[in-house]
């Protein structure tokens, strides 16, 4: 749950107004609604005017080495390269750390970059445990019908 400030946390909503549980699902409902209580999945921030900023899905959220990595932080980074057109974040099984971050990218028309040089690149602006260790490019994303990348098909 969200309860400090700056510090990201589940989203969790409970009132009359909030759903009663998914339909004829109830190993879903357990695990989503605890004590009354709707875990949204959405991982957010409150700053100190108590506004609630979403920063990530609990779903697509990476444990390196025990501690927590937000895919979308990263792709943020990422798109702020300029020759990245596309980009995508996930983990991937790792011995040791448990999960590695991954990225996944593809280069805006007439761009180009190693996987070395995105590596760099995301060294210099993350910290340490959250920059990727591997980089795939491909030609395009997977997206869906609205355009949203696909990142269970790029999970496998």
């Amino acid at each position: 749950m969200v309860t400090e400030t700056g510090v990201p946390g589940e989203i969790c909503i409970k009132g009359h107004n909030v759903m009663k549980g998914y339909y004829k699902r109830p190993e879903v409902n357990a695990t989503s609604i605890v004590e009354g209580w709707f875990h949204s999945g959405d991982i957010a921030t409150r700053d100190e005017e108590g506004y609630y900023f979403i920063v990530d899905r609990k779903k697509d959220m990476i444990i390196r080495g025990g501690f927590n990595v937000y895919p979308r932080e990263i792709e943020e980074v990422l798109y702020a390269h300029p020759a990245i057109g596309e980009a995508a974040v996930i983990g991937i099984p790792h011995e040791s750390h448990g999960e590695e971050v991954k990225a996944i990218v593809a280069f805006k028309p007439g761009h180009s970059a190693t996987p070395e040089e995105l590596v760099a690149y995301c060294k210099e602006h993350l910290a340490a445990y959250k920059y990727p260790r591997v980089v795939e490019i491909l030609d395009a994303l997977p997206k869906g019908p609205t355009g949203k990348i696909l990142k269970r098909e790029l999970r496998g």
